[in-house]
C-alpha cells in the first residue's frame, strides 16, 4: 500500500457528515491532510445527498426519487466545494467526475470516463468522483459507492482499493458483540464462510458492511488488492498498517466489460436456442440473428440485454446492435444476407456464468 502508484479511496457519508446531515469539517479535513501528499489517488466519495439535508432543511434522508434528486444537486455543490478548499489548503487541485451506469457500459462514454480521469491525474490532480444522484432515475445509484470504487479501480487500472468504514476492518460477527475477532487478512470466499455480515448502513448512507464485502469481493477478482479499515485510521491504512486486506483471487480483464457484466441495468432480453447458447458461452462467438428464437422488452441499439436460453437461464450479457422493434423480422436470418450484422458481437459481451 506504501508503494502502490495509483489508488481509489472511498468513503462514505457517515464518515464526512453528521447524523442529523451537513458535513462535518474536521472530519472531512483530516481525510484530506492523509491524501494531500499522495499523487495518483482517486478519491470516491459518497456524501451529497447527506450533504444537502441540512441546507435543504431536511431532518432525515428523504425516500421519494425527486427530493433525493434535490438534495443531491444542492450536497454535491457544498461537497465539492469543501474538498476544494481542503485540497486547496495543501497545494493540490480537484475535479468533479459524476458519473452513471450508462456513461461507463456504452463503449464511446467509457472511453471519455477513462480519458478523463488518466488525464486528470497526469495534471496531478485529485478526482472526487461520485454517482451522478441529480439526475439519475432508475439506476439513482450503482447500488452504492463502494461497488462504485470497485469498478472505478478497475477502470483507472489502480493498484489498490481503500474502503474507509465506521470500524477498523472486517470482523467474524458484530464488533460490538464480545467476543469477536478482526479478520487481518482475506484470501478468499472460503474465509468468509463462518462471517456474520451485516448488511445495513448508517441513517445517512446507504451502504454497510455487506457492500464492502461485495465490492471488496468485486475489485480481488478482477486482481486488485483492497484494504478495509476506519475512516479515522486513514493515514495509517495508507501505509498499510491496521484494517483488513483482501488479496486478489483473479486477474485483471476488460474493465469496460467488468462495467457490463456488474453495472449496467438489462433492457430486455433475447432469448437464444440450444445452438446460439452454445455458441456463445462454449465457442465465444458472437450472437447471430439465426440463434435467437425471441425478443423481450423495449430497448434501443446500445442497450444492455441479457441473453437467456430456451429454460430461462441467464447465460449471458451484451450490448444488443438493433433496437427491439427491428429484430422480430430478422429472427434465424443468417448474416450472409445482405446488410444483417452480429445482434451482439463478442467484443460487447460478458459470460454470466
Amino acid at each position: 500500500m506504501a508503494t502502490a502508484g495509483r489508488i481509489v479511496v472511498k468513503v462514505g457519508s457517515s464518515s464526512l457528515t453528521t447524523a442529523a446531515g451537513g458535513l462535518d469539517v474536521s472530519h472531512l479535513d483530516a481525510l484530506v491532510l492523509a491524501l494531500a501528499p499522495r499523487t495518483g489517488v482517486v478519491l470516491v466519495s459518497s456524501g451529497a445527498i447527506a450533504a444537502g439535508l441540512a441546507p435543504l432543511g431536511l431532518s432525515r434522508r428523504p425516500r421519494d426519487l425527486a427530493t433525493q434528486q434535490a438534495a443531491a444537486s444542492v450536497g454535491q455543490a457544498e461537497l465539492v466545494h469543501a474538498y476544494s478548499l481542503a485540497f486547496g489548503r495543501h497545494g493540490r487541485t480537484v475535479g468533479q467526475v459524476l458519473l452513471t451506469a450508462d456513461d461507463v457500459v456504452r463503449r464511446s462514454h467509457y472511453r471519455n470516463a477513462q480519458t478523463t480521469l488518466d488525464r486528470l491525474l497526469a495534471l496531478g490532480v485529485v478526482p472526487v468522483v461520485n454517482e451522478n444522484d441529480a439526475v439519475a432515475t432508475d439506476e439513482i445509484r450503482f447500488g452504492d459507492n463502494d461497488r462504485l470504487a470497485a469498478l472505478v479501480a478497475h477502470l483507472v487500472r489502480a493498484d489498490a482499493l481503500v474502503l474507509l468504514s465506521d470500524v477498523d476492518g472486517l470482523y467474524d460477527g458484530d464488533p460490538r458483540s464480545p467476543g469477536t475477532a478482526l479478520l487481518p487478512t482475506v484470501l478468499g470466499p472460503s474465509d468468509l464462510a463462518t462471517v456474520r455480515i451485516g448488511g445495513t448502513g448508517s441513517s445517512v448512507g446507504t451502504g454497510g458492511m455487506a457492500s464492502k464485502v461485495e465490492a471488496a469481493a468485486l475489485a480481488t477478482s478482477a486482481g486488485i488488492p483492497v484494504l478495509l479499515g476506519a475512516a479515522s485510521s486513514v493515514a495509517d491504512l495508507l501505509l498499510g498498517v491496521g484494517g483488513t486486506f483482501f488479496a486478489p483471487t483473479g486477474v485483471r480483464t476488460s474493465a469496460r466489460l467488468l462495467w457490463l457484466a456488474h453495472a449496467s441495468t438489462p433492457r430486455g432480453q433475447l432469448v437464444l436456442d440450444d445452438g446460439a447458447v452454445l455458441a456463445v458461452v462454449e465457442r465465444r462467438l458472437s450472437l447471430l440473428p439465426a440463434g435467437v428464437v425471441s425478443v423481450v422488452g423495449s430497448f434501443a441499439a446500445g442497450d444492455p440485454v441479457e441473453l437467456v436460453s430456451l429454460a430461462g437461464v441467464a447465460v449471458a450479457r451484451g450490448l444488443v446492435a438493433y433496437d427491439a422493434a427491428e429484430l422480430p423480422a430478422l429472427l434465424g436470418r443468417s448474416t450472409r444476407e445482405s446488410g444483417l450484422r452480429e445482434v451482439v458481437h463478442r467484443d460487447d459481451l460478458v459470460l454470466l456464468r
